[in-house]
C-alpha cells in the first residue's frame, strides 16, 4: 500500500510541474514585446549645402568603426560655415559594419519617422535664423525644419539654417537624433516631446566657426 500511494504521491507532482510550466509559458507569450532596439549606426556625416550654391558644400563627420562595440561615434574635425548665407542641412547616416551590405539608416528613420526626431542646440548668435541656442535646452527653442511625420510633428532630416550676416563665429554646433518608440502602445513622439523622451541614437557636438 505504501508502495502505490507513493507512486500516486509522485504522479500529482508530475501534473502539478506540468500545470505549473504551461502556465509560466502562457505568462511569457501574453507578456509585452520590448521596446525598438536603437539603431546600430557607424558613421554620421552632416551636409550643410549652400542654398545659392549647390556646388558648395560643407561636411562634417563622425565614426565608430565598432557599432555596437564599447566605441563610441568620434567627431572628425570641426563645421565652417560662411558669413550670410542659407544653408540646408541634410544627413547620411550608415551601418556599414558589413561591408557587403551597408544599411542606409537614413531610409529607416524616413520609415519610422513617428519614433524620431533630430533636436539641435547651438552657440547663442551663431544664426539669424533660428535664432537662440536651438531646441535641446530649453526645449522650446526654435528650429526650421523642413520635414514632418504623419502626425505632423517635425523630423529633421533636412533643416534651413541662415548664418549671422557680421563678426565672426566660434563656438560648438550639437546635432541629437532622438528614438522615441511607443511605450505599452502609447506614443512617446508627440507635439510636445523633446530631447530627454525616448533615448538617443547618437548625440554630436562640432566646434562650430562663421566667418
Amino acid at each position: 500500500m505504501k508502495t502505490i500511494e507513493k507512486l500516486m504521491n509522485l504522479r500529482l507532482l508530475a501534473i502539478l510541474f506540468a500545470a505549473l510550466t504551461i502556465a509560466s509559458c502562457s505568462d511569457d507569450d501574453d507578456a509585452p514585446g520590448e521596446e525598438d532596439e536603437l539603431e546600430v549606426i557607424t558613421s554620421v556625416t552632416l551636409q550643410f549645402t549652400n542654398n545659392a550654391d549647390p556646388m558648395d558644400v560643407i561636411t562634417a563627420t563622425a565614426v565608430d568603426p565598432d557599432g555596437e562595440g564599447i566605441a563610441e561615434l568620434q567627431v572628425q574635425g570641426g563645421i565652417a560655415l560662411a558669413a550670410d548665407t542659407q544653408y540646408t542641412l541634410t544627413f547620411i547616416i550608415l551601418n556599414a559594419l558589413d561591408p557587403d551590405d551597408v544599411e542606409d539608416i537614413g531610409e529607416e528613420i524616413l520609415d519610422e519617422d513617428d519614433e524620431h526626431q533630430f533636436f539641435f542646440s547651438f552657440t547663442d548668435g551663431a544664426f539669424d535664423s533660428p535664432t537662440g541656442t536651438g531646441n535641446i535646452s530649453p526645449a522650446t527653442g526654435a528650429i526650421n525644419y523642413n520635414d514632418q511625420d504623419d502626425n505632423g510633428n517635425p523630423v529633421g532630416l533636412s533643416t534651413n539654417w541662415t548664418t549671422a550676416a557680421t563678426g565672426t563665429t566660434m563656438g560648438t554646433f550639437t546635432a541629437r537624433l532622438q528614438h522615441q518608440p511607443p511605450v505599452n502602445e502609447t506614443p512617446v513622439k508627440t507635439s510636445t516631446s523633446t530631447s530627454e523622451d525616448g533615448e538617443p541614437d547618437f548625440n554630436l557636438t562640432f566646434d562650430l566657426t562663421i566667418q
